[in-house]
């Protein structure tokens, strides 16, 4: 009995093995792009996902590409996060708006639905914070800024602060060629953290070099604006 078991779980780690292997194969240029970057890489334990970990003024950062964690992310899904321990009470994102009306739609729809009685557990936070968060607009940005993206936050000194010259440039800078806009994409500051989220859309390492350049300067912003309310 105890030798099918080990056949049994023999089995089940070269399969493993395998999965991760094939893994790493289709994933190969990533982890060249990532050592060019200065990051280390690695896969996840359940071979999913492969990850990718660096510093931004000093502080961890890890970026991650797999399984999407979301309904509205289809194909592979890129998230970043950073622990930057800048003032907690800051909230602001900056989200497509393909992306804002349709999750604006779902939250109504909800609301408006007489037989969703409860709030569903399972509500990405992404949608509560459109719902807590109003959406900022000031002069001297192109118009073709604002009509790709919605900025929001807490209070429009945090969204000025924030979102800078610098970072607009870049978010409108996408190399050719670009994820179209209607792919999934938001940058959030929380409770002292930065996160992005993204469609891995197109599935080329220019999307993952230009997306870190994105994040990589919403977290320098965020140190420069808010790291010394925080300390």
């Amino acid at each position: 009995m105890f030798d099918r078991i080990r056949k049994v779980f023999h089995r089940e780690s070269r399969e493993r093995e395998g999965e991760q292997a094939s893994l790493l194969s289709a994933h190969g240029p990533v982890s060249e792009w990532a050592a060019s970057r200065g990051m280390s890489f690695s896969t996840g334990a359940l071979g999913h996902t492969v990850s990718m970990h660096g510093k931004v003024g000093g502080h961890p950062w890890r970026m991650e590409l797999g399984k999407p964690a979301r309904d509205y992310i289809r194909g592979e899904e890129l998230r970043a996060r950073a622990e930057l321990g800048v003032f907690e009470n800051v909230g602001a994102m900056i989200i497509n708006r393909p992306l804002k009306d349709a999750l604006e739609r779902r939250a109504y729809s909800m609301i408006t639905d007489t037989l969703q009685t409860t709030a569903d557990p399972h509500l990405p936070e992404e949608m509560r914070w459109l719902a807590m968060y109003d959406e900022i607009g000031w002069e001297g940005v192109p118009d073709a800024f604002w009509a790709s993206y919605a900025v929001l936050a807490d209070q429009r000194e945090h969204a000025l602060a924030w979102v800078d010259d610098a970072l607009v440039d870049l978010l409108r800078a996408w190399p050719a060629p670009a994820p179209g806009k209607h792919v999934p994409f938001m940058i959030v500051l929380v409770r002292g953290k930065c996160y992005l989220r993204m469609q891995y859309q197109p599935a080329l390492t220019s999307t993952l070099d230009h997306a870190t350049d994105v994040f990589t300067a919403a977290c320098e912003s965020a140190l420069g604006a808010f790291g010394t309310a925080a300390r």
